[in-house]
């Protein structure tokens, strides 16, 4: 099961490597993106521990989540704008004129 995790500092979904240890042996954040951990560490700032509890716990949620899985839709979706029909045109042409 792999974990995708959300970055604090940017909002957008990675996947790290499932041990969070990435191929040179550095580690993976579930907070951060790779390129915001990159900054964090030239900052000095550390990953705070409870934060990285709560990302992890929600990580492994929206896995085990079978509705996530199958990607279900939301059961009350409605649409954005009523449909447009012809039906209510004036002219046969259309509902724009020329310009002259």
């Amino acid at each position: 099961m792999r974990l995708v995790f959300q970055c604090t500092e940017c909002g957008i979904n990675y996947l790290p490597p499932e041990g969070l240890t990435y191929g040179d042996g550095s580690p993976a954040s579930p907070l951060w993106c790779t390129e915001h951990l990159s900054v964090m560490r030239e900052r000095g700032v550390s990953e705070p521990p409870s934060a990285v509890a709560i990302a992890l716990l929600a990580a492994r949620q929206r896995a085990a989540d079978p509705a996530v899985e199958q990607g279900a839709p939301r059961p009350d979706v409605r649409p954005s704008r009523p449909t447009r029909t012809r039906r209510g045109a004036k002219s046969p042409g259309g509902g724009r004129s020329k310009l002259r």
